[in-house]
Order: structure tokens, then sequence, then C-alpha cells
């Protein structure tokens, strides 16, 4: 890659890490699409790494609003969901993976933009989780389902309860991709690299906190993530 292309990623992802620690999700969303287009071929582990990185400095924040009955529930879900994402990481081509990333990124715009809120019993937690499994694994875009399931929780606790799960989720993950033979020493190397822009979005997100409500919060996501997804389709259109 090129100086400014590593400048491109790690711009993203601070703005991804910010975003992810202040809502407890949207990383992927916001930094999968830009990533595809530099070279799909890093994705998803260099993501998921970053994201598990960002998870765990949350999550030990704010430990102290974890719902950890539902993280359970979601975390049953969660595991065979990952052995699926692996496998479709196996078998498909780098344009599929990049095509697999928009459907992902428009499905949880749509859901997000009708509002749509099931309830947090314990089915609808095993089966966003089993949704996040897959998703996450496939293309690092895990968070949509569970912020559909929990968005009924504050501040603090929906940003803690989605940490601890993308914590233990995203290590489920790199495992099953480590298995599957889709980890390679380019996707380390950058995520190492890219170890500081995730602390700096980190940081910043304590700042943001006090000046976004989850209205903005959510609008962000959402225009970035969308303004993300047109960009990824064009370049694979033309």
């Amino acid at each position: 890659m090129t100086a400014a292309e590593y400048a491109l990623i790690a711009g993203v992802i601070f703005l991804a890490a910010c975003l992810q620690a202040s809502s407890g999700f949207g990383m992927g969303m916001l930094a999968a699409p830009v990533i595809a287009i530099v070279d799909p071929a890093l994705l998803p582990a260099t993501l998921i790494l970053l994201a598990l990185l960002v998870t765990v400095l949350v999550t030990v924040r704010e430990r102290q609003h974890l719902d950890l009955r539902g993280t359970g529930w979601a975390l049953v879900g969660r595991i065979p969901g990952s052995f699926l994402g692996a496998w479709l990481v196996a078998v498909l081509s780098r344009e599929g993976l990049a095509w697999a990333v928009v459907a992902v990124v428009l499905t949880g715009l749509v859901l997000a933009g009708r509002g749509w809120a099931p309830r947090p019993v314990r089915a609808n937690l095993i089966a966003a989780g089993a949704a996040s499994g897959i998703m996450g694994t496939a293309t690092s875009i895990g968070g949509p389902p569970m912020a559909l399931v929990w968005q009924g929780h504050e501040g603090p606790r929906m940003r803690g309860t989605m940490s601890a799960f993308f914590m233990v989720g995203s290590t489920i993950s790199m495992a099953m991709l480590w298995m599957a033979g889709a980890v390679t020493a380019e996707m380390l190397t950058l995520a190492l690299w890219m170890v500081p822009a995730v602390v700096g979005g980190y940081a910043a997100s304590r700042f943001v906190n006090r000046f976004l409500n989850p209205a903005r919060l959510k609008a962000l996501a959402i225009g970035a993530s969308a303004l993300g997804s047109v960009l990824l389709i064009v370049q694979l259109v033309l």
C-alpha cells in the first residue's frame, strides 16, 4: 500500500474507534467499506483485531454497567454463527467479500432507519448473537443485530454490554478465521500499525461522549456507513 492509503485507513480507524467507544458499535460499518476500497484482502481479520482492542478498553471502562445475563445468551448464538462466517470467508472471492460488506451495511442501515426494535428476550438474544457471529466473522460488521436488540439500554449500559459481547465474540471469530487459514501476516502487520489510531479514537470518545447524544450518534453512524457503502459500490461497478 502507498503512504496515502495507510493515512486513509488510519484516519478512518481513528473515527471508527471513536464511534465504537462512544456508541458500543459502528466500527465495522464505518471502516470496512473504506478498507475494502483499498484492499478487500485485508478484511475481515484486520478490523476484527482492532475492534477487539476497542472493546477491551470500553468493557473495562464501563464494567459496572454490564448486562452479563444478556451477554451470555447472545454468546450462545455467536459461537455457531462464527463457524458459518469463517466458512464464508474461505469460499468467497475478494470481490464477493466486498459485495458481502455492502449487503451487510445496507441491511443494517435499512433496519436502523425503520426503527425496528425487537425485545431483548432470550430467543431474540440468541438469534441476534448468531446473526452477529455470521456477519462479524465474514465481514467484520457484527454490530447491527446487537444494536437492534439492545437499543433500549442507556448509554453506559449499551456501550459496556455490547463491548463485553464483542470482546468475547471477536476472540471467537479470530480463532475461527485462524483455523480456516484466513489470517495473513499482512493483516497482522497492518493491525499493529493501526493500534495508535485505535487508542487515539478511544481517547477522543471520552470528549465526544459529552457532546453527542444517542440520536446524533445514530445519525453519524448511519451517514458515515452510507457514504462508505456508496463509495465501495461505485468502485465495484466501475
